[in-house]
This record gives C-alpha cells, structure tokens and sequence, in this order.
C-alpha cells in the first residue's frame, strides 16, 4: 500500500457567495469534486464546515478528516446525477421498516420494543401522515399503499444534500421512520441511534459485548452523527 498523499499548497482556505449558493476557495482557487465539478453548496454554513476542513489539514490532506468535503461530493457527484434512484432506495424501507418487525418473544424484548417504537409510528401517522402497522416475526407483509406513497413522495421532495445526508440516517437506522424522525428533530439523535440498535442492545445484555463488534458500532455512531449534521447544514439558513 503506498501512503502516498496529495501535499497542502494553500494557505487560506474562504467562503465566497456564487450564483445559487456557496462556494470555498483555497487561496482563491475554486474547489472542485473528484468529478471535476464545480463544488458549490447550498448553504454558507455548509460551506464554512467544509472550508474548516481545509484549513484543519496539515502537510498532507487526509481525506478521513473531511467528512463534509466527502458528503458534498457525494452529493454533487452521485446523488445529483441519480437522485430518482436513490430516493426509491430509501423509500422503499418504509415497507420492511425496522419498527414494524417485531419479536415474538421473549416478553420482555416484546415489551420492550412497544415502548420505544410505537410512540414513534404514532409520530410518523400524525406528523408524516403515514400510518405503518407492526408485524410479528419476519415474514413481510405489506404496508398500506397510500402510506408507503406519502413516504416516498416526503422522500422524492429532499434536494440532493439533503438526501445525501438522509441516506446515511436511514441506512445506518435501518428505518426509513427514524431517518425522518431524525431529520425533523423528533427526538435527540443520540436517542435514535440507540433505538435504531434496540435489538443489539438486547443481545449484548444477553450474551455480553464483542470488541470488534463495538468497534464497528463506532464508526457507524459517528457516520449516523455526522449525517444529521450534514442534513441540517443543508438547510441552515
């Protein structure tokens, strides 16, 4: 492997305001995304997260510490050119959503997972105007047609750096309900996340914790924390 890195040759790195948004230049050259794209953004607090990216770098740039360098290219590059396709990848989780598939036993994981995740259905009913019902067990069965198309159309709606940051909610969830309920401030995100792994929790109380395991939960923590934040910048005023 070779640890070769592309080296620091600016000094400043400055939010400038363009025709539709914002964009950061180092020592006033434009920043572009891998795709040579323009990289401007649609907030200036987005921009200001990004050039502070920039500016944080040392001799040589590590990409691993720029991680909303990393989620505007994605955005400009990936989700803009695809954003019908990736709205259906993530809409289409309300109908196998994480909190409509329940256990069976035992009754206390039962209870449990009544306890935390229906007040969040009822949300999504009132709020989201989506009314999806529990299933026990893991066969599917279908949501209501009218629901699952309200989802996708609040889904559809999202501009390219929102649904950029809205993926990772719902990916890293595993629900298409939390990842909104996250979006909207419903509630705390650090609580999410916590709910979103109700079922992991169970089993680590049941049979202990695995290192590598918890190593990996990390990193999806703070993937899930840095995409709310990159949510909200998306709409920051």
């Amino acid at each position: 492997m070779s640890d070769w890195a592309p080296k620091r040759f600016w000094t400043n790195a400055d939010v400038q305001e363009v025709d539709g948004g914002f964009a950061v230049e180092l020592d006033g050259r434009p920043v572009k995304t891998p795709a040579k794209a323009a990289l401007h953004v649609p907030t200036q607090a987005m921009a200001q997260a990004i050039a502070a990216e920039w500016d944080a770098q040392l001799e040589k740039v590590d990409p691993n510490t720029m991680p909303f360098t990393r989620s505007a290219n994605a955005a400009i590059d990936k989700v803009r050119v695809q954003h019908a396709e990736v709205a259906d990848m993530l809409a289409a989780y309300g109908d196998s959503d994480l909190l409509c598939y329940r256990a069976q036993s035992p009754a206390e994981l039962v209870a449990r997972q009544a306890a935390a995740w229906d007040p969040v259905l009822n949300w999504s009913e009132t709020f989201l105007n989506a009314k999806l019902e529990p299933r026990t067990g893991v066969i599917h069965v279908p949501q209501d047609p009218a629901s699952l198309a309200t989802l996708n159309d609040r889904t559809h709606a999202l501009n390219a750096f929102e649904l950029a940051g809205f993926h990772d909610l719902v990916s890293m969830s595993g629900s298409l309900i939390l990842g909104f309920a996250a979006a909207y401030d419903h509630m705390p995100s650090e609580d999410i996340w916590t709910m979103s792994r109700l079922d992991e929790l169970w089993q680590e109380e049941q049979w202990g914790e695995d290192d590598e395991a918890q190593a990996l939960i990390a990193v999806k923590q703070t993937a899930f924390m840095h995409a709310k934040r990159f949510f909200d910048a998306s709409r920051a005023g």
